[in-house]
């Protein structure tokens, strides 16, 4: 090869590799790809680049493997304890800068638990999500844009109500331009709800390398990922290879735009699910006219929302607004109020020769973003000086979501700093002049460390009532500013390196001093000589204190132990062994008692499989229902009557029938309740009293939300848990004032500590019945939430569980009959018409797809009761016309119910302005 040759060469591969460094750089500008609990760097097949999160000391890191999923980030993630604590990862930022920052949670049964985990995850102080597993082969994924206020921004994993906190991946992607500027990013995040790809050719998402900021577009295919469903007929696909002018970086990509559909019958029709909604968000949708119309034709429409009429006055004409075809158009709202659920239509005008036309569409919710903790800043500073030690790397706000382990906040809204604890820390130097700067602070505790130097001036802490600085290398004066502080109640300086005298005031104050330990320290007694001392009577007072609480706890422990339930075996059962009932509060009634209170057992109110209800009263006035147990199954019984008293003697709860007692005579099992006035839900829903009056759906949403606080009771409040297994509509009551507990405890089992399930004999209800447990035999809690969501299912279609009649040809059962048009987007089908008009069809929706959830096949793909109270919880929010509950406890805004729009009249941002909910392009 000559000389020529090679400069050539060299001079190719030169332009060649600077040219590839400036195409790397272009294309990946501000990214960040954590592959949590990875162990070495890769590239995926979109060519983007994971690195390790190894620079996080926090929590452990486990391997898993799920089927059909091949990405190196998904085979690792990292967990945390379920403590009280937060796990942050911080990330550098460039400030005034907008970013899109997403979390992926990918479970694969890590902790070999079947626990579903949920718990929260937050940016800065701001709460973003809660998380909620509910399949271990599903990734779950959050996503929200932020204009950074800081050089760093902090993710944050904390609160884990079950299971174990974990991530799978943390990605930040930076934007380059403002199509995600609206006039409150100083106020609010944005949440990204829906970002949908309408016509697409497959269910793959669109992403990276196609849009070069990584944003992930869903196909329209995938209707179980949003719930995409009530496409109108005549909806056809679309598509192009033609380049479409998008014009700004930060429109959609190409990719997306060059598909769409199109409604050939003059109409697009969908309905939505959205995360995190109802409530106020970003919403726009993309235009691009992708078929070659000839002059003949037009393409004009309107977009169509229900219960706001105002928003469906514009005409969309793609090509008059985009100034020709292969143009975006994209007009949209900066704030808007939207449902959980958004049924949408767009419709051709009558001047109009084609139907309309959609090729993607994004929707965001606003997220107040918090102010964080009144002392971030100065708490902030102190870490700072001490990176090397752990204590100090815990991220993320002070106090916000939850506060660091070394420190208390009160719980103002902008909570201060009340307390820090940092014995023992191995804390050398002097003592943080930051510390001084915590105005509200009322403990400090620094002992057991090696600072030196002197004991700084806390006047500017004027609610410090204990300080603990023994045990130290402390020298100088001890400061006579500390007799300054008004609430001043125990100082302790013992075991330093004092010196001088102690201060006059701190001597007349009554508090508990002790200086012990510091040779050269001294008092000055009234003649002048000097002397060490401490006040030996307030030593002996703390021993006393200290010893009468060691007296108090061995009492509470003994106490406990005398008192703890004890299982009684289900074979055998007589009156000897009622001893624990009764040490519990039950009452052992004498049979002629209950024949005087219920007149010799003349009113019968109900009946049921093992035994007969009937009305009495007492001597003193109380109402109470009388249950003789059948004597069929002799042995079978006994077992429930055990059963049912060992249970209620020791469960109290407002949302569970009172138990008032037992009697076992003349070879008779009765048990004594309260009186519950208007019977079962059962009777209100189909029978006999659903013809005088049936309950509304407000009502039936708190009689649902009443019953499913009485079966979390059982599950998380009791020790152990208790498995009611007989959930049913005739095992709901309602009182005097239609309020609903649950009754009805002769099944009820015991789960075992440390167990995932009891194994148990098949018993309850057709209809209801768990049907893994049916094959299985294993008894879990989730068997009650499937027996729940069959209840959730009477309630909204006033319908039995089980019926010949009601659910048409070759169906019986309300499960099937129920999903078929849930999941077809048909919920006015199984509506009952008794309900009329009067509902939100957004918490109808609501408690449906919650119901669903309840009665999945599998029971770890169940939620847990919690979760269904929640939603159930908002959905009487949405009855009401408030909203979320996570909207309802911000009270940052105010909706109009007849418009669906902000009510710029009582608006308490004056930013908001009714021009906002105009549709605007960008």
């Amino acid at each position: 090869m000559g000389f020529h040759h090679l400069l050539l060469l060299i001079l190719f591969f030169s332009v060649f590799l600077h040219n590839f460094v400036e195409f790397v750089e272009a294309q990946i500008p501000g990214f960040v790809s954590l592959d949590c609990g990875g162990e070495k760097n890769h590239t995926d097949k979109l060519g983007l680049e994971w690195t390790p999160d190894d620079q996080i000391i926090y929590g452990k890191t486990s391997e898993i493997s799920i089927k059909n999923e091949t990405r190196q980030q998904y085979q690792t993630l990292r967990y945390f304890p379920a403590d009280n604590r937060k796990y942050c990862y911080s990330l550098n930022v460039k400030t005034r800068t907008r970013y899109l920052i997403r979390a992926t949670f990918l479970y694969g049964n890590f902790d070999t638990n079947n626990v579903y985990p949920k718990f929260d995850i937050s940016l800065g102080p701001t709460h973003w999500a809660t998380i909620v597993i509910s399949d271990a082969n599903t990734i779950e994924s959050q996503e929200l844009i932020f204009l950074a206020s800081d050089p760093t921004v902090s993710v944050c994993l904390s609160n884990s109500t079950t299971g174990l906190p974990f991530i799978s991946t943390l990605e930040l992607r930076q934007f380059n331009g403002s199509a995600y500027l609206t006039p409150f990013e100083d106020q609010f995040f944005l949440s990204v709800s829906a970002r949908i790809n309408f016509g697409a050719d497959n269910e793959d998402p669109v992403r990276y390398p196609d849009d070069p900021f990584d944003r992930i577009w869903q196909s329209d295919l995938v209707k179980k990922a949003n719930y995409l469903v009530d496409v109108a007929t005549g909806t056809e696909k679309v598509s192009t290879n033609l380049p479409i002018n998008i014009g700004k970086d930060e429109m959609p990509p190409q990719k997306v735009l060059q598909t769409a559909v199109v409604g050939r019958n003059g109409s697009l029709t969908y309905r939505l699910n959205l995360d995190g909604f109802p409530g106020f968000g970003w919403a726009y949708t993309y235009f691009a006219e992708i078929e070659d119309l000839n002059l003949k034709q037009t393409r004009k429409f309107q977009l169509v929302l229900p219960g706001a009429p105002d928003l469906s006055k514009a005409i969309v004409n793609i090509q008059e607004n985009a100034q020709g075809n292969y143009r975006v158009y994209e007009p949209g709202f900066n704030n808007i109020s939207l449902p959980f659920v958004l049924s949408f239509k767009f419709t051709k005008t009558p001047d109009s020769t084609e139907g309309p036309l959609i090729n993607a569409i994004e929707i965001s919710k606003y997220l107040e973003i918090s102010d964080g903790s009144f002392d971030g800043a100065v708490a902030a500073s102190l870490v700072s000086g001490y990176k090397s030690l752990d204590w100090a790397q815990e991220g993320g706000d002070p106090c916000l979501p939850v506060p660091w382990s070394w420190l208390e906040c009160n719980s103002d809204p902008q909570p201060k700093i009340i307390t820090v604890k940092l014995s023992s820390k191995n804390i050398s130097g002097s003592i943080p002049s930051e510390l001084a700067k915590f105005s509200s602070l009322e403990e400090l505790w620094l002992d057991g460390n090696a600072f030196t130097g002197s004991i700084l001036d806390f006047t500017g802490c004027p609610n410090l009532r204990i300080i603990h600085l023994e045990n130290n290398q402390l020298t100088g004066d001890l400061p006579s500013s500390l007799a300054d502080l008004p609430d001043l109640r125990r100082l302790y300086v013992q075991n330093n390196l004092l010196s001088g005298d102690v201060p006059i005031g701190l001597l007349n104050k009554n508090i508990v001093l002790n200086y012990t330990g510091n040779h050269n320290l001294h008092k000055k007694t009234s003649s002048g000589r000097l002397s060490k001392y401490i006040i030996f009577g307030l030593a002996i007072g703390a021993v006393a204190l200290l010893t009468g609480s060691i007296c108090s706890c061995l009492i509470i422990r003994q106490r406990k132990k005398h008192h703890s339930p004890k299982k009684e075996p289900e074979a055998s059962f007589h009156v000897s062994s009622m001893n624990n009932a009764t040490s519990e509060g039950a009452q052992c009634f004498t049979l002629s008692e209950l024949r005087s209170a219920t007149d010799n057992f003349q009113k019968k109110v109900g009946s049921g499989g093992f035994g007969t209800v009937y009305y009495g009263k007492l001597n003193d006035g109380k109402e109470i229902a009388v249950k003789i147990l059948g004597n069929n199954n002799i042995q079978q019984g006994k077992k429930e009557f055990a059963n049912e008293v060992s249970l209620l003697s020791r469960i109290h709860h407002r949302n569970l029938v009172k138990f008032y007692g037992f009697c076992q005579e003349e070879g008779k099992d009765i048990l004594v309740y309260e009186f519950m006035h208007n019977g079962t839900l059962k009777e209100h829903l189909y029978g006999p009293l659903a013809k005088e009056h049936r309950l509304k759906w407000i009502k039936r949403l708190e009689i649902a939300e009443e019953s499913a606080k009485g079966i979390e009771y059982l599950h998380t409040g009791c020790v152990p848990s208790i498995i009611h297994r007989d959930l049913k509509s005739s095992n709901i009551l309602l009182d005097n004032n239609m309020k609903a507990k649950v009754s009805d405890f002769g099944l009820s089992k015991l789960a075992v500590d440390g167990i995932s399930h009891v194994s148990s004999i098949v018993r309850g209800t057709v209809g209801y019945l768990d049907p893994e447990y049916y094959i299985s035999n294993h008894l879990t809690e989730k068997s009650d939430i499937y027996s729940f969501g069959v209840i959730l299912l009477e309630l909204i279609s006033g319908k039995e569980a089980i019926s010949n009649e009601s659910f048409g040809i070759n169906c019986r059962n309300i499960v099937q009959w129920a999903k078929s048009h849930i999941e077809s987007g048909d919920i006015q089908g199984i509506i009952d018409p008794c309900l009329g008009e009067e509902y939100d069809i957004q918490s109808m929706w609501k408690l449906a797809e919650k119901a669903l959830m309840c009665v999945q096949p599998h029971a770890n793909t169940r939620p847990s009761m919690s979760e269904i109270i929640k939603e159930i919880q908002d959905a009487i929010l949405i009855e009401k016309g408030g909203g979320s509950s996570e909207e309802i406890s911000r009270n940052s805004f105010h909706s109009s119910l007849n418009m669906g729009l902000l009510d710029v009249g009582v608006d308490p941002y004056a930013s908001f302005h009714e021009s906002i909910v105009l549709p605007s392009a960008r």
